[in-house]
């Protein structure tokens, strides 16, 4: 049987493939936190809107995420992904590699729900910077 987190993170590639960004909010943790690229962290559901919607816009309104193999380590009501996170875009020149080694965190919150509290989709290679 699937993780459930595979089927959240597929909602979430499709929500911000629609730039459906009210309904991803719906997806993280009210504190947490997105790598927005190597040196920009923003906190908070409204930053991580607004950084999405940014994202959206360098893209050409045009960024497609998926996910490739996928590792699911969990305890308790904390959740490591580590994922081959491939982003498709209509922009051929971006700085940033388009087949990334992400690391996502979630947490279960008080009704039972996985939320995605760390969203780092450069993973590992935010060492390199």
């Amino acid at each position: 049987m699937e993780h459930e987190i595979k089927e959240l993170i597929k909602k979430c590639d499709l929500a911000i493939k629609q730039e459906d960004f009210e309904t991803l909010m719906n997806y993280y943790a009210d504190d947490a936190i997105l790598v927005v690229k190597p040196g920009m962290i923003v906190q908070g559901k409204e930053k991580i809107k607004k950084a999405f919607i940014a994202i959206a816009k360098y893209f050409n309104n045009s960024v497609v995420p998926t996910q490739g193999e996928m590792l699911i380590l969990e305890t308790g009501d904390t959740v490591l992904v580590i994922s081959q996170t491939i982003l498709a875009a209509d922009k051929q020149d971006s700085e940033y590699s388009m087949d990334r080694r992400a690391t996502y965190v979630f947490k279960k919150n008080s009704h039972g729900e996985w939320l995605c509290a760390i969203d780092n989709s450069y993973g590992t290679d935010l060492l390199n910077q």
